[in-house]
């Protein structure tokens, strides 16, 4: 089938991290390692949430959602990643690519949303505590959650929907080790402008719509913070959404610069995409658990009830 004096790609060529043997082998090992790490982290934070009575509130209904997000995110990349390191032939087919790319903008825009959703509950639970109950209801909390993902899908569908209607022509080679949609318009022998539009946007209004009120949230919570006398209170209090803050550095930054920037192939392209895909899936469940003492206290609890059982 021909398009013109082109012929139509089936398949992609994807780069990888690397082309040397002995470097690839390395990153296997890394790599598998950090994928382990973030199946073991995540799904011992569901369990210690589910399991456990004393953390059966919003924080932890909206962190246990975090862990299912992330156990996903890092699932639609790094295995196909670890196939890919020990492979001759790193191809992928274009609904493959497609299908990957989708469920990345998903999984990554929802947890966009749900960190917005948390700061809003950190937000409530240090400048209103004595309103908290009555304004995190738990209504509110599966209506946040289920609107986090409504609207992350509404943005995917539309995203991948213009790219499934590019063409593909002559060159193949993704330089990358997954599918993201902003590394398709390179490849395409068809206009990306309206692509490229609609993703800068939705990226600009996906953005923006779960940074600022995370922003106005933090600033609030500083307000009251140093409007409590206690040094010893100024920090007890702060301790409470410190987890959060991390967790937002850490993959806003990333995913910011990711979507932004213009698709070059170069290597912080790659650093930013390990660091929101792989990285912060890992880390997550590791922020929180070692600065959270209820954390750290259930999962004591759930691993000794898990040892008694086992006697």
């Amino acid at each position: 089938m021909t398009l013109g004096n082109h012929s139509i790609i089936t398949q992609f060529l994807l780069l990888g991290l690397s082309t040397d043997p002995h470097i690839q082998a390395l990153l296997f090992v890394l790599f598998l390692k950090i994928y382990l790490l973030t199946l073991m982290g995540n799904l011992m934070m569901l369990l210690v949430v589910r399991a456990d009575s004393h953390l059966h509130t919003p924080m932890f209904f909206f962190l246990s959602h975090l862990s299912l997000l992330d156990l996903c995110l890092s699932s639609v990349t790094v295995p196909k990643m670890l196939k890919d390191l020990l492979s001759e032939t790193k191809t992928i087919s274009v609904r493959g690519c497609l299908a990957q790319g989708f469920f990345a903008l998903i999984t990554a825009g929802a947890e966009c949303f749900l960190l917005s959703a948390m700061a809003y509950d950190r937000y409530a639970a240090i400048c209103h505590p004595l309103l908290y109950g009555q304004i995190m209801k738990k209504q509110l909390c599966v209506q946040l959650v289920c609107g986090s993902w409504g609207l992350a899908s509404l943005n995917a569908f539309i995203n991948t929907l213009l790219a499934a209607n590019l063409d593909f022509c002559e060159n193949h080679t993704i330089s990358h080790y997954s599918c993201e949609v902003p590394s398709l318009f390179p490849l395409s022998c068809s206009d990306v402008s309206i692509n490229l539009t609609v993703l800068l946007c939705s990226s600009l209004m996906h953005g923006f719509g779960t940074l600022l009120p995370i922003v106005f949230s933090y600033a609030r919570i500083v307000s009251t913070i140093l409007s409590i006398g206690s040094t010893i209170g100024r920090s007890k209090t702060f301790s409470t959404c410190s987890s959060h803050l991390t967790a937002v550095s850490f993959f806003f930054a990333s995913g910011f610069l990711r979507y932004l920037m213009p698709t070059s192939g170069s290597p912080l392209e790659l650093i930013f995409s390990v660091q929101y895909g792989v990285v912060t899936p890992m880390m997550n469940p590791l922020i929180y658990s070692l600065k959270n003492k209820k954390v750290k206290a259930a999962v004591r609890r759930t691993l000794g009830k898990y040892i008694r059982w086992s006697r």
